[in-house]
């Protein structure tokens, strides 16, 4: 049976195999079911009453508290809907499309006399930093200190999903953000979301704090993952970013494939109100049921030929890497913006990108999944 290093390294064969028992099966590994079946996938995420995030078990609740992200009915609606208007793509462009432009270029700035960068950690995590603190109306604190809060939180989080303890790193960078949270609310500048979110009435600094930590965790995950993620896939197709700059359509649509192939959050957990049939299955009330993200997006019933990246793939916006239902991601349309802006200003600046052959990359993790490194070279 397969293991949660196994599933970390290199997930989606054993997933295909997985799949083909079932759409839903129980894995050891996991204490709970593993769901691969994209139907399967939307049912579960769909249905907030049958399959919840509010459980204790709930990991990163375990790390920064009940939020939007872990709660359901009523008060995730409360702690959600102050931030969703902000968030829809129009308030996204005119608010952060000349930002997310500028800081892609000043940080290209520094990198395009180089010829050879890192651009995980040289370019997509600042720059989904940067962002994010904007967003957020952290613009006081560094970005070095918010990327090191991000990570801290991050693997406090991987470690409970691992089963170990959650350390002390992680509380300690929760503990130093609401501080940042409170001091940005004090401030009290008009174009900070969280100063937004606070006149709203129906969250208080505790709950702006969790809700912070979730936004950040989130924006800076997802966005730097996918920047990585999609590079990567890009960069293995010799002539393709040259393509994409002529077609902006199939710069879109590359995006969306790279998210389908390999979705920078690979699995989300429910647990199981009440017993439930579930694709044939029966799921035990108080059951973890973990939805693959990376499985439902290799679905061949849906995806013909699913483990190639394919940028004219017609059905590629069918992917589940945001989520669905009540908690699809809230910053889908900005990270997607960010993705954008940033593979453009990557492809126009850095002539002759290509990855580094002596310094592979590979996305890896069980919960997040990235290359640890995305060594590239170009015509300095």
């Amino acid at each position: 049976m397969v293991t949660l290093a196994e599933l970390a390294d290199d997930p989606h064969a054993h997933l295909a195999e997985l799949r083909a028992q079932g759409p839903v099966v129980w894995l050891p590994a996991l204490g709970g079911w593993m769901v691969t079946g994209r139907a399967t996938a939307l049912e579960v995420m769909r249905d907030a009453a049958a399959f919840t995030v509010d459980d204790p078990r709930f990991t990163t609740a375990r790390v920064v508290g009940a939020s939007m992200l872990s709660l359901d009915g009523p008060a995730h609606a409360r702690h959600r809907e102050p931030f969703v208007e902000p968030f829809k793509p129009r308030a996204v462009h005119a608010a952060f499309g000349e930002t997310v432009r500028r800081e892609a270029d000043r940080l290209l700035d520094g990198l395009v006399p180089r010829g050879a960068a890192e651009l995980r950690r040289d370019f997509a995590g600042p720059l989904a930093a940067v962002v994010m603190a904007e967003v957020l109306g952290l613009t006081g604190t560094p970005v070095a200190a918010i990327l090191a809060w991000y990570d801290a939180i991050v693997r406090a989080v991987d470690r409970l999903t691992h089963g170990d303890d959650a350390g002390t790193e992680g509380p300690a960078a929760y503990a130093a953000l609401r501080e940042a949270v409170a001091g940005t609310l004090d401030a009290g500048h008009a174009d900070s979301l969280l100063v937004r979110a606070a006149a709203d009435g129906r969250l208080g600094p505790p709950e702006l704090a969790s809700n912070a930590a979730v936004l950040l965790f989130g924006g800076i995950e997802t966005t730097e993952a996918m920047i990585a993620n999609a590079l990567l896939h890009v960069l293995r197709e010799l002539g393709l970013p040259a393509r994409l700059l002529a077609d902006a359509d199939l710069l879109d649509n590359a995006i969306e494939e790279s998210l389908r192939l390999e979705p920078g959050a690979a699995v989300v957990d429910r647990y199981a109100t009440r017993d439930v049939d579930l694709a044939g299955v029966r799921v035990g009330a108080g059951d973890l049921v973990t939805v693959s993200l990376a499985g439902a997006n290799r679905d061949p019933g849906v995806f013909p030929d699913p483990d190639r990246f394919d940028v004219h793939r017609p059905n590629a916006r069918l992917q589940l890497a945001f989520a669905h239902g009540p908690h699809y991601c809230v910053g889908a349309h900005l990270a997607r913006l960010e993705a954008r802006t940033a593979l453009r200003a990557c492809f126009e600046r850095l002539p002759g990108l290509r990855l580094d052959p002596d310094l592979p990359s590979a996305p890896r993790g069980l919960v997040f999944r990235k290359p640890p490194a995305l060594a590239v070279r170009w015509q300095g």
